[in-house]
């Protein structure tokens, strides 16, 4: 599919089967350094349900990366702006009637809100979101993962072109400006005045993300190091339009498991038991 600047996105459809129009479609935007299918398990489930589901990669991760990420130039406004827009305006228009829920994981959930279109989007699932900001995580991996994150990762990626995390068991390789990008985050605010200066197309996918209205649901766990409830506030403060808004939380008791952690809602242990769960949450309160 297209991004909105015309560059190639690879990505996942899973239809439902069903000969009916659906009511309603999903759209899937990862976190960064996951491909997206690592949610497939996920899409299947909401496609069995009736919910055609779109999953896409970012420019430079997964079915979306180049033969080279060496001077692969991607930062997160240009996966906000053209890829996520993108993926919607793709989906809208093979959907132009359906009810477009926006189901977005980590740092995603950022992201979502920052495209030039997505007010199509008519309703966001926030899982696991966050910020990137370091005084968010959990205070037992706030020492470890500020020494992989804005240490480690910044120095090698200066020195190969990219940040190779698939090789340090760190998920996929991040494309060298994203990387940097995530790293350089220093003090609590994005907007103009962090240590990093704000480019133009960064301060209006903020500005977009500040402007939208949608009816929202935030899902957290217990056990997540990196969303918080230091660091979902933080992120929903980069959204003070969503109305109405809902919060559930999960703990790995929930789920019948003994970890949920950052990724595991999307994982098959977790998922039986919550994805079903999540699904009530989104039905239509009974008039």
């Amino acid at each position: 599919m297209p991004a909105l600047d015309g560059y190639s996105l690879g990505g996942f459809f899973y239809d439902s089967g069903r000969p009916e129009r659906p009511s309603r479609v999903a759209l899937v935007h990862c976190g960064v350094g996951i491909r997206a299918i690592r949610y497939r398990r996920f899409a299947s489930y909401l496609a069995a349900a009736g919910i055609p589901t779109l999953l896409y990669d970012y420019r430079g991760i997964g079915a979306s990366r180049p033969r080279s990420l060496r001077g692969f130039r991607a930062g997160v406004e240009d996966w906000a702006e053209h890829d996520c827009g993108g993926a919607v305006a793709w989906l809208r228009a093979r959907y132009p009637d359906a009810e477009m829920l926006a189901i977005a994981h980590s740092f995603g959930a950022l992201l979502v809100g920052g495209a030039p279109n997505s007010n199509e989007q008519d309703r966001l699932v926030l899982v696991a979101g966050h910020t990137g900001y370091y005084r968010d995580y959990h205070p037992r991996y706030r020492v470890p993962m500020t020494a992989v994150w804005h240490a480690l990762m910044p120095a090698v990626t200066l020195l190969l072109g990219y940040f190779p995390a698939r090789h340090l068991g760190l998920g996929e390789d991040i494309p060298a400006k994203v990387a940097l990008q995530w790293a350089s985050r220093r003090s609590p605010d994005l907007r103009p005045g962090d240590s990093e200066p704000r480019t133009a197309r960064l301060q209006a996918m903020l500005d977009r993300s500040a402007a939208l209205q949608r009816p929202a649901l935030i899902v957290s766990v217990s056990d997540d190091a990196f969303a918080t409830e230091g660091g979902v506030k933080r992120l929903l403060s980069y959204y003070p339009r969503l109305f109405p808004l809902e919060r559930i939380s999960y703990t790995p008791a929930d789920a019948g498991t003994r970890r949920i952690g950052h990724f595991g809602f999307f994982g098959r242990s977790a998922g039986a038991t919550l994805w079903p769960r999540l699904l009530a949450q989104l039905e239509p309160s009974p008039s």
